[in-house]
């Protein structure tokens, strides 16, 4: 299975169909509307710059809004209703658009010709690019059930569940590559040839074959601590992770999916939507860029200050643990003095003598935050998401709050529902208690959600209730 291959068989069709769909409506712009406005032939009408400039950029336009709608983001895998659904409010959505951004420039002799150019449109666009994206869909689908396409899956686990897993996925369409030993105290119960290493053989193994999706399914005796070490060496391979429940799941925050009968934690999905996914990230962008051109002058003031204040760097840096379990380098303005940094990890305390003056100001309005908006250019962070947290705090987070590691399937925010509603943590258990708020968020994820949280942060910033 080649996800790339499939995404483009789409994203060519699209393309093909859109441009072909505007030829025809153009010829029918011509008869109806071009030829009595004073173009004699139709190659004048369709040699005029208008018309060569939408054949051009109409079907690119369709590209962007396909996009946007999320139906890139799963080239596999896609429900039949779902599609159906998705290209209709799509299409609906681009028809409307470009009939009101160019069509109604046109001034025809009726008022009718305008129904007839908008429903002829419409109609071209959803039953051509359906009907292709159901032919592509269809002929994935052919390929899965012959078994000539399987996900490949490589099993973290080779004890006596593993086996009966085994069985069961390859009943449900998925082909099992081989056995990773997840334990060497645990004697492996699958066959020797089946086999192929230990946890520290992982590296070469994802090298060497090819693995769509990781299936982690533990060995009764392996502790909670033990899985949870397993899931972050996993995260970095950018594959879907499954987990095999059972009765004492330290992972009871995630939501369980069945793949025929067994249930599976899916860790690395969530239920923010492939739309809503999208444009998440372009706004991230987009208001990354605007916030640091427009907000320059209040940086370069800030930088002045904190230098002024205190000896040491304008910038605080340090690692924090991000999306997929990455490391990354944060960056603030520096708040505390120099020397500071130097101690152990240690978190912020009210009143705590580190903070110079100007940065409990910074802190109380929030500003030292603001050049993360670079993090967030970087894509290492989003303006809205759980708060990043130092490697060191989350060893001890998930010894009591294994389902910590949720968060890490969604990049972490330079804001977050848990800032708004609890604020700074001073102890890991304040911590654990703001973690609700965070979990909270991951589960229920949406637009209307981040907007309301960015709402309640220009409250803080304005008021001053940032400590």
């Amino acid at each position: 299975m080649d996800k790339h291959k499939q995404r483009l068989h789409y994203l060519f069709s699209d393309f093909c169909i859109a441009t072909l769909v505007w030829v025809v409506l153009n010829e029918l712009r011509y008869v109806e509307i071009a030829q009595h406005e004073g173009f004699g032939s139709p190659g004048s009408f369709f040699g005029s710059y208008p018309v060569l400039k939408g054949q051009v950029l109409i079907p690119f336009f369709w590209l962007v809004l396909y996009y946007f709608s999320g139906y890139y983001n799963r080239p596999f895998g896609k429900s039949r209703i779902d599609e159906l659904f998705g290209t209709f409010v799509t299409v609906s959505i681009g028809v409307v658009v470009i009939f009101f951004y160019v069509i109604l420039n046109d001034l025809p002799e009726s008022f009718d010709i305008y129904y007839t150019i908008f429903f002829t449109y419409y109609l071209m666009q959803f039953v051509l690019t359906y009907a292709c994206r159901v032919f592509i869909t269809s002929w994935a689908l052919r390929k899965a059930r012959r078994r000539e396409w399987m996900p490949n899956v490589l099993v973290i686990g080779a004890g006596s569940q593993a086996v009966k897993v085994q069985d069961e996925l390859q009943q449900s369409g998925y082909r099992v590559t081989g056995f990773v030993r997840e334990n060497e105290r645990i004697e492996p119960m699958v066959d020797s040839d089946r086999l192929l290493g230990t946890m520290d053989d992982l590296p070469l193994l994802m090298a060497t074959y090819l693995v769509d999706e990781l299936v982690i399914v533990p060995g009764e005796q392996i502790p909670d601590d033990e899985i949870i070490r397993i899931l972050y060496s996993l995260y970095h391979y950018n594959r879907p992770i499954k987990i095999r429940t059972g009765k004492n799941n330290p992972l009871f925050k995630a939501h369980v999916k069945t793949v025929h009968d067994i249930p599976f934690v899916e860790v690395t999905a969530n239920n923010f939507s492939e739309a809503g996914k999208n444009i998440k990230n372009a706004a991230d962008k987009l208001a990354s860029v605007l916030a640091l051109t427009l907000l320059s002058p209040l940086y370069a003031y800030i930088a002045f200050r904190v230098k002024r204040s205190s000896r040491g760097p304008v910038f605080f840096r340090q690692e924090r643990i991000g999306y997929m379990g990455r490391p990354f380098m944060i960056c603030k303005f520096r708040t505390m003095y120099a020397d500071a940094s130097q101690q152990d990890p240690l978190l912020t305390e009210k009143d705590d003598p580190r903070v110079t003056p100007f940065g409990r100001f910074l802190r109380k309005y929030r500003l030292d935050e603001l050049p993360q908006f670079w993090n967030v250019l970087k894509g290492d962070m989003s303006v809205v998401g759980p708060r990043p947290e130092q490697r060191y705090y989350i060893g001890q987070i998930v010894r009591k709050a294994p389902y910590y590691y949720l968060l890490h399937n969604v990049r972490p925010g330079i804001t977050s529902w848990g800032m708004v509603k609890y604020g700074y943590a001073e102890t890991v258990d304040k911590m654990i208690e703001r973690l609700q708020y965070d979990i909270m968020y991951y589960e229920n994820m949406s637009l209307a959600l981040d907007i309301t949280i960015l709402v309640y942060t220009i409250k803080i910033v304005l008021t001053g209730k940032g400590v």
